[in-house]
Parts: structure tokens; sequence; C-alpha cells
């Protein structure tokens, strides 16, 4: 018996990947965030799959859902919106697992920042402009923010900022951001990115709150930087015509001779 925590993606119900959809058909058990995750995705459990939504479970109850699922011999598929190396509440569950000695194994998914970046259709890391993206959040009621992990201390670095659980204090964004990038600065709210309801707002960090009119909603992501909707910035020496590398040897004596891989 295993749990499988899988990636459920960013809300389009095909943007999961072919070893989730595969481990979700495999399981005779399938608990899933039901505040998040489309139910479309729940079309590939086996007929008569115990399907749980644990929107309004507890810790204790999710765990207490697998050990029932652990003590039968079967196997559980535990569905997570967008990937779950960041803000997922896995590492909690897994500390559980761990401790009850409950084998479990993880599959990435499609994370919200790049379902993000796919609808604004760029790249968030240009040649001369930024080559780092910061994923972050702001303090809530559910975790609170190390001292040093601050936008202010991310805005001095110009790094493209992905913000997220924080649409619901756009304002305070704005101001604590304005100093380190600048009010002509673009920004972009995209909410519910890939669901049949996405909404994108392109604006500056100067006229960002009235171009959003005061909405502010949930499940949003703010996307700061220069590369938003950049065209001025350089070309990256990959593809160059002169630039020697192990795929496309150049010159009298390449770094990497063709036939050599090292």
């Amino acid at each position: 018996m295993t749990v499988h925590f899988i990636g459920a993606g960013p809300g389009a119900a095909d943007l999961i990947t072919l070893r989730g959809r595969d481990l979700i058909a495999a399981c005779p058990v399938c608990l899933y965030a039901g505040s998040l995750v489309p139910e479309e995705l729940l079309q590939h459990c086996p007929e008569g799959a115990h399907i749980v939504n644990t929107a309004s479970l507890s810790l204790d109850e999710i765990i207490a859902e697998i050990k029932a699922a652990h003590n039968a011999g079967k196997d559980v598929a535990r569905l997570h919106s967008g990937d779950l190396s960041v803000w997922s509440a896995m590492g909690e569950q897994l500390r559980r697992l761990r401790a009850e000695k409950i084998p479990y194994d993880v599959t990435p998914g499609v994370p919200s920042f790049a379902a993000a970046a796919a609808a604004l259709g760029a790249e968030l890391t240009l040649p001369g402009v930024a080559q780092s993206l910061v994923l972050t959040r702001t303090s809530g009621r559910a975790s609170a923010m190390p001292d040093g992990e601050t936008l202010e201390n991310f805005g001095k670095t110009g790094a493209t900022l992905a913000i997220h659980l924080s649409v619901h204090v756009l304002e305070d964004v704005i101001a604590r951001l304005i100093p380190h990038y600048g009010a002509d600065c673009p920004v972009a709210v995209i909410w519910r990115a890939t669901w049949p309801d996405q909404r994108i707002v392109k604006a500056t960090l100067e006229t960002l709150e009235e171009a959003t009119e005061g909405e502010r909603g949930r499940t949003a992501l703010i996307v700061v930087g220069r590369a938003i909707g950049a065209e001025e910035f350089d070309e990256s020496c990959l593809y160059a015509g002169d630039y020697d590398r192990r795929y496309r040897p150049v010159g009298t004596h390449p770094r990497f001779p063709e036939g050599q891989d090292t």
C-alpha cells in the first residue's frame, strides 16, 4: 500500500501529468482538495472508488482516512492543486505518515506560476532584464512569513516576483514594491489561471489598483517585474550561430569536438 501525493495542476483538468492520471486510475481511494482541484479529474478514479473531499477536514481527519486505507491495504491518490513543493501543506502530512510508517511517494504537478506565465505568454527570465524568479507570499492566518523573507528584501534584487495568496492585500503589496521597482514597473494579476473563468489584468504598479477596480477575489497570482511584456532585452547565447556548444560544435577547435560527450 502506498499513498501517492499528486500535483493536480493549476486548474485545467488536462494539465495533469500522465503519471498522475494513471495513479488516480489505479487507486481505490482518492482524497482531493475540493476547493481547488477540478472535479473532472475524479473521472479518472476507478469504478467504486472511495472519494473524499478533504476541504472541510482537519489534518487529524485526513490522516485517519489514510490510516483506514492503509489498514485495508488500499493505495491512496492524494490530490493537491498545482505542484506539491510549495504551499501545499504536504509536509505536515508526510511527517505524520513517516511516524506511522505508511509508505508514500510524490508526483509533481504544473505549478500556478507556470500556468500564469503561460497565460501571459511570457518568459519570466529574460537575458539582461531578470534571471531570477522569486516565489513568495505575504503573511496570512495559516502561515506567517519569516523575518527576512519580505517583499522589500526580494524587491531589492530586481528579480521577477510571483506573489501568491496575497491579492486580498494588493494595496499593501503595491506600496511595498514601488520604492524598489518604480511606479512604472509592469505587473499582472492572473485570477484562476487555466480555469474557464480565467481573468488577467495588466498594468503598472502605479495603475494596478485602479485597473483591478477593487476586484480582489481569492485564487489569484501577482507577477511583478521588468520581464513582463519586455521587448528590449538581450538574446541569449544558446542559439547564437557562433556559440560553441556540445550539440553544435563551432570553429576549428571546438570545446566539445563532435562525438565527445565531455
